[in-house]
């Protein structure tokens, strides 16, 4: 009973991803790539200085103590 359940769910879903859906242009996908890939450098460039600032800032404190 699960699988037939479980099988009926995928045909259906299936059926909503290629006929409910509205998929964007390859030009469009391609843009919507590039923004995404550019923000993640981005972030992920920002999330390096943060963590190099914490970095020297927690060594300059340990240092201090000793």
């Amino acid at each position: 009973m699960l699988i037939i359940s479980e099988m009926s769910y995928i045909k259906e879903s299936f059926g909503e991803l290629k006929n409910n859906v509205t998929w964007p242009t390859l030009v469009k996908a391609q843009k919507l790539t590039v923004v995404v890939a550019v923000f993640s450098i981005l972030f992920s460039l920002a999330i390096w200085g943060v963590d190099t600032v914490f970095t020297k800032v927690i060594e300059g404190y340990f240092s201090l103590m000793n």
